[in-house]
């Protein structure tokens, strides 16, 4: 868990400016001798599967010719990025890296399709994960700062997001925002998944797909409008270049102009990405993938809450000094060379820089007389810098009746991250009988945090998935090295932390020939999480975990339909939790226990009718600390969580095109703190609505048009979360009226 973000009192920033006041481009700072020769490696194969690609030079005629075996290249392969239209997925790459059918991965996998996001009109990550198995949003209320969300108990937003199978990596306010409308699926994959990926939360991991070039060109132009002022246009534009079919291009876009629920917190963003493929050969692809997206929001976006008398009305942040402006972009590409029918070569390269500059104001309590509310403030400036590369081979071969799917892997990330800022307890106090927010004048607090904090992780890997008849066991392995340097600037100190540590996967499946595939596997992880301790400012130890699973998956031959359930006991050691007296403490609790049992199905059932449902128990307890929380439950998880989506669309008939959508998501009740003495926070249950018409049902001119409502929250219903003594007030009613034209 992490510290409670209730004034966005953690960690620290600088801007990226230089001396004389212009501003700079980011770099990476020099590396350690043993990584600088790795990175150098990395970098250097990004031109190995480039070599097949063209032809070598005859040898001399008078030398001796090497007669090579005929190749069979088989017919060009379609690009990757055409976006599903279903509500079910068919395979995945996310739990292996490889393209394996649903039913032979030996995990837990839950696949957001494309169809389900525009189904829902998902406007944000959260949004997007609200209906999966396993996983909590919005434990910290209502905010558009962070894509908030819980895996199994455990929190995940700075461990578990991933990009095309690269981590994002984040530390404290510098945390890259998730544009949905740019990506084409979301996974999630539950339970560790280090022995692929690296360090990442016990509870899973979400790996977000980037939107590609497609073979068949179209185009999109959609327009919303919203409650709260809710203004966004967006576009989405593609296809190939040239008739031979070597180039192809996307260009993604969107821009919305937003108020919220608090009046002194706009939602506004920027968002460009432009894609490039270019594929050499029927066996050489290179995708570039870019993007740049700017977000303005507030520093603090809740309202006061009172341990004694419960959540109020009133805005804890002031508009004066309340601003959150976060600037970040990203380039990076993806190749593949197939050398043979065996043998496949990958590589992915990300780099990423992401720029903060936040100013928060809060209410700390109520002044004896009752008349006014004492405030404080902060400042923080922050960049992250990041570079993140994974070298594959996949080698395809057999042994006796037994055939062999091998991934070798070697990865490497990059992580720089620089904080200045100051807190003070003397912003000008509110005056409650006239509200007066907005009309006293503060500068900024004194600069006295200053930190800055590097890490290198080096990752070797090996996964073997060997199949006989219908047994596919998995066995996966994975050795970390990390090197953690944290610099105290404004002391002068300096820390440095190197780990490492094993991590893999054992999985075994058996796939009836009626699509009912049972599995049992075992799974570890390893954090060596940025921060550091609040209490003697060292680097935190590396947090592990362990899981056991089984579970049974069915898939009915010649359906569209899947449904999976699964059973699993996590055990965590140093989980990260904050401290609710002391503003902005955080250390590291001795270990965490979360079991429970999930099922979730996804079904295409044809004529028009899409259904999605899932349902999670949870039970989670805190088996080890040295404080009060020991034997108690963390607090924010609910012990149930239940959701359910249903679509229809008329496909025939005078009502044709005319399609509804039908959602409910209940959340349990869950403690308030973590030592389960200040109460619950109550079961709520919230219902999800849309409704759309294709207008070239009305005459055929339209063909490509689409009008469409679509609401969360429909009946506005009041409730709030809580978590590590703090509440927030949940998202209210949402409704976005939308024109979409498509060609």
């Amino acid at each position: 868990m992490r510290p409670a973000r209730r004034e966005c009192k953690s960690m620290s920033t600088t801007r990226p400016f230089s001396s004389n006041g212009t501003k700079t481009l980011p770099m990476l700072p020099p590396l350690a001798p043993a990584f600088r020769r790795v990175a150098w490696l990395l970098a250097g194969t990004a031109l190995v599967p480039l070599m097949p690609a063209f032809p070598a030079h005859a040898q001399d005629a008078a030398g001796p010719v090497l007669q090579l075996p005929a190749v069979d290249v088989s017919a060009r392969r379609p690009l990757p990025g055409t976006e599903s239209r279903r509500f079910t997925p068919e395979a995945g790459s996310a739990a292996t890296k490889t393209d394996t059918p649903v039913l032979e991965t030996p995990q837990s996998v839950s696949t957001i399709t494309r169809e389900q996001l525009d189904s829902r009109n998902v406007q944000s990550l959260q949004e997007a994960l609200s209906y999966s198995a396993g996983v909590r949003v919005n434990t910290f209320g209502f905010s558009p700062r962070f894509d908030d969300f819980v895996i199994r108990g455990f929190d995940a937003v700075y461990t578990g997001l991933f990009r095309d199978g690269l981590r994002q990596a984040a530390n404290s306010f510098a945390i890259f925002r998730t544009e949905p409308y740019g990506l084409s699926a979301v996974n999630v994959l539950r339970g560790p998944s280090s022995a692929l990926y690296g360090p990442s939360t016990a509870g899973g991991l979400v790996n977000i797909v980037t939107k590609r070039p497609t073979d068949t060109p179209f185009g999109e132009l959609e327009l919303q409008y919203g409650t709260h002022d809710r203004k966004q246009a967006q576009f989405d534009l593609g296809g190939p270049l040239g008739e031979d079919g070597h180039f192809a291009y996307r260009l993604t876009g969107l821009v919305r102009d937003a108020d919220t629920q608090n009046d002194s917190v706009p939602d506004n963003r920027l968002y460009i990405a432009p894609a490039f493929t270019w594929r050499a050969d029927d066996r050489t692809t290179l995708t570039l993938l870019g993007a740049y997206q700017k977000d303005s929001t507030g520093g603090t976006v809740t309202s006061h809450y009172d341990p004694l008398i419960g959540m109020t009305r009133l805005n804890s942040g002031d508009p004066a000094y309340n601003d959150m402006n976060v600037e970040h972009w990203r380039l990076g590409y993806e190749l593949a060379h197939q050398v043979n029918d065996a043998l496949t070569l990958r590589q992915n390269l990300r780099f990423g820089h992401v720029d903060t500059d936040l100013e928060y104001s809060y209410i700390y309590g109520i002044s004896p007389d009752g008349r006014s509310a004492l405030r404080g403030a902060g400042v923080r400036r922050q960049q992250l810098n990041t570079l993140a590369v994974d070298n594959q081979a996949e080698w395809r071969f057999g042994t006796g009746p037994v055939s062999h799917q091998v991934m070798f892997g070697l990865d490497y990330l990059y992580s720089s991250f620089r904080s200045s800022g100051g807190d003070a307890t003397d912003f000008p106090s509110l005056d409650l009988a006239t509200l007066n927010y907005g009309t006293q004048p503060y500068s900024d607090p004194a600069i006295t945090l200053r930190t800055a904090q590097r890490q290198d992780q080096l990752g070797l890997y090996l996964q073997d998935q060997m199949r006989l008849d219908n047994w596919i066991l998995t066995l996966s392995g994975r050795h970390d090295w990390v090197e953690t340097t944290t610099r105290n600037r404004a002391a002068g100190s300096k820390d440095t932390q190197s780990d490492s540590a094993w991590s893999g996967r054992a999985g075994l499946t058996y796939v009836f020939n009626n699509g009912i595939a049972p599995y049992v596997s075992a799974s570890s992880s390893f954090i060596p999480a940025l921060g550091t301790n609040s209490e003697d400012g060292s680097a935190y130890k590396p947090i592990t975990a362990q899981q056991y699973e089984a579970g049974i998956k069915f898939q009915p031959p010649g359906r569209n339909s899947l449904v999976t359930a699964s059973v699993f006991h996590i055990t965590q050691q140093n989980g990260i939790f904050g401290d609710p007296v002391s503003f902005g403490f955080t250390g590291q609790r001795g270990e965490v226990r979360s079991r429970g049992f999930e099922v979730e199905g996804v079904a295409d059932l044809g004529r028009g009718l899409k259904l999605l449902a899932s349902y999670t128990y949870l039970d989670a307890k805190v088996t080890e600390a040295e404080d009060n929380t020991e034997g108690q439950v963390p607090s924010g998880q609910p012990r149930h969580l239940i959701s359910g989506w249903g679509d229809y669309t008329v496909t025939e008939g005078p009502l044709r095109g005319l399609g509804f959508g039908l959602g409910a998501r209940h959340i349990g009740s869950s403690y308030i703190d973590d030592d389960n003495s200040g109460g619950k926070a109550k079961a709520v249950t919230l219902l999800d609505a849309a409704i759309r018409y294709d207008l070239d049902a009305v005459a055929p001119a339209l063909r490509g048009m689409r009008v469409a409502v679509n609401a969360t929250n429909l009946t506005d219903k009041d409730y709030y979360t809580c978590a590590q003594s703090y509440c927030y007030w949940g998202t209210g009613q949402t409704v976005i009226g939308s024109l979409r034209y498509r060609w």
